[in-house]
């Protein structure tokens, strides 16, 4: 069966799925995304993606052309058209079709696309071992030049990062602010942990505020941590006795080294594997069910 595509409003095949060259989304990165997991039929955290998506809209004065259930169905009749239970969503709203100016009054109405397909989760061997950073030499931007907070079709900053970090043969990259504070990788949020308290940046330095972050920090208040945002630089997590990142793809992935310097034992911290347990656990109950009658 050939794989559904959501395009404004129809399910289209994917050789069928086509976006406009003068679309301003490709012209210009004038738009905004979500990445969305389901675990087992159930799509986690819907609502709170919906929200970002909306809120990252509303600061562009993208005006997305359906209401935030409308967009939630839309989700849910995607995952059901492809017979999925276990996927990775991809919700993208563009500024729509416009002329080669960048004037987004030109664009009349916002383009809608939703991916849904199998995820490819990160090699077993980087939850098992544990991944290797570097600080990369490209800055974060700056929150009154391009928000991170803002989940927008311009990820430049993020991709020029992630090259850095190939170039440099490593698994990911952490990115500094103009302070030289520490404030995420090229796709994940970054924690540390020393005894019973983690820390991770605050939103203010530069960041996006995860929705897995969240779900974490959430998780470990319940289990008795001390959890804070507060800045940080690298000394901090070269001595933290473990880091991981999390995110929608890598859910909780352990770091073993950054700059050359051992974090801990160099191997997946207890801390670390405890908030991956349940979280793994909080998925598998917690979500909009989704259901495969097509």
């Amino acid at each position: 069966m050939s794989l559904k595509i959501y395009m404004d409003g129809k399910l289209v095949d994917k050789s069928e799925a086509r976006v406009s060259v003068f679309d301003h989304g490709l012209l210009y990165g004038d738009g905004v995304f979500e990445g969305i997991r389901s675990y087992d039929g159930l799509v986690f955290k819907l609502r709170e993606h919906i929200d970002r998506l909306y809120e990252s809209a509303h600061t562009l004065m993208l005006e997305i052309p359906l209401s935030r259930d409308e967009m939630a169905r839309a989700v849910i009749e995607t995952l059901k058209a492809n017979g999925l239970k276990d996927a990775y969503i991809r919700l993208v709203v563009t500024r729509g079709v416009g002329d080669l100016g960048l004037d987004p009054r030109k664009c009349p109405k916002a383009g809608i696309f939703i991916i849904t397909d199998k995820i490819a989760l990160y090699p077993k061997a980087y939850y098992d071992k544990g991944l290797t950073l570097v600080t990369v030499p490209t800055v974060r931007n700056h929150p009154e030049a391009l928000n991170p907070q803002l989940k927008t079709l311009n990820y430049l900053n993020n991709i020029l990062a992630k090259i850095e970090a190939t170039n440099a043969g490593v698994d990911e990259g952490i990115l500094l602010n103009a302070q030289g504070y520490v404030t995420e990788c090229t796709g994940e949020n970054i924690f540390y942990v020393k005894g019973k308290e983690i820390v991770t940046p605050p939103p203010y330095v530069g960041i996006l505020k995860g929705i897995t972050r969240d779900t974490v920090m959430r998780l470990a208040r319940r289990l008795e941590f001390a959890v804070r945002e507060d800045i940080f630089t690298r000394h901090d997590l070269y001595t933290a006795d473990e880091v991981f990142l999390t995110g929608t793809a890598a859910e909780i992935v352990p770091v073993a080294n950054i700059d050359n310097r051992m974090i801990g034992a160099g191997k997946p911290g207890k801390t670390t594997l405890r908030l991956s347990r349940e979280f793994h656990k909080l998925t598998s109950k917690e979500g909009v069910r989704i259901t495969h009658a097509v």
